[in-house]
C-alpha cells in the first residue's frame, strides 16, 4: 500500500510553517514574559519611547517573513495534507495562524498606531498598555495552540498511510 503523505514537498511546508509558528509563538511569549513586565516598571515616558521604537523596528523583513509565512505555509501545508491523517491538524493549525494574524491587526496594530500619535505619554500609556498586553496574551495562546497542531500534523503524517474506508 502506498503511504498517502501529501505528495512531494508536503512534509518540507509543513516543517516551514511549524518553524514559522514556532517563531512567531516565541516572540509573542518573549513579549508576555519578558518584555511587557520589564516596561510595567518603567515611567510613562520609557515605556512610549520603547514601544514606539519597538513598534518601528519590528516592521523588518525578517519579522515579516516569520510573520506573514506562518499562516501562508500552514495553508499550503494544510492543502497538501487534505487527503492525509495530518489534515485535521493543519487545517487547525492554519486556523490559529490566521487568527493570530486577525488579532494583530484588529487589536494590536491599531494601539501601535494610535501611540505612535499621542503626545501626553501618560495618556497615552493608559489607553495602549493594558488592552495591548490582553491582545498579546491572545494572541501568544493561539500562535502556541497553532505550534502544537503542526507538530501534531507532522507526528500523524509519519504513522504511515492514510486507512482505505470500507
Amino acid at each position: 500500500m502506498t503511504q498517502n503523505r501529501g505528495g512531494k514537498g508536503a512534509g518540507a511546508v509543513l516543517g516551514a510553517a511549524t518553524v514559522a509558528t514556532g517563531l512567531v509563538a516565541g516572540l509573542l511569549f518573549a513579549y508576555a514574559c519578558s518584555v511587557m513586565p520589564a516596561l510595567a516598571r518603567s515611567d510613562d515616558r520609557v515605556f512610549v519611547e520603547v514601544m514606539r521604537n519597538i513598534n518601528e523596528v519590528i516592521q523588518n523583513p525578517v519579522f515579516l517573513t516569520a510573520f506573514l509565512g506562518a499562516p501562508v505555509l500552514t495553508g499550503a501545508a494544510a492543502w497538501l495534507h487534505r487527503a492525509t491523517r495530518a489534515r485535521a491538524w493543519t487545517l487547525a493549525g492554519f486556523v490559529l495562524c490566521v487568527a493570530v494574524l486577525l488579532v494583530t491587526t484588529a487589536g494590536n496594530v491599531p494601539l501601535n498606531e494610535a501611540l505612535a500619535t499621542t503626545s501626553d505619554p501618560a495618556a497615552a500609556r493608559s489607553a495602549f498598555e493594558d488592552t495591548w498586553v490582553a491582545w498579546n496574551t491572545v494572541r501568544t495562546v493561539l500562535s502556541a495552540a497553532a505550534l502544537v497542531c503542526l507538530l501534531r500534523a507532522t507526528a500523524v503524517r509519519k504513522t504511515g498511510p492514510t486507512p482505505v474506508p470500507r
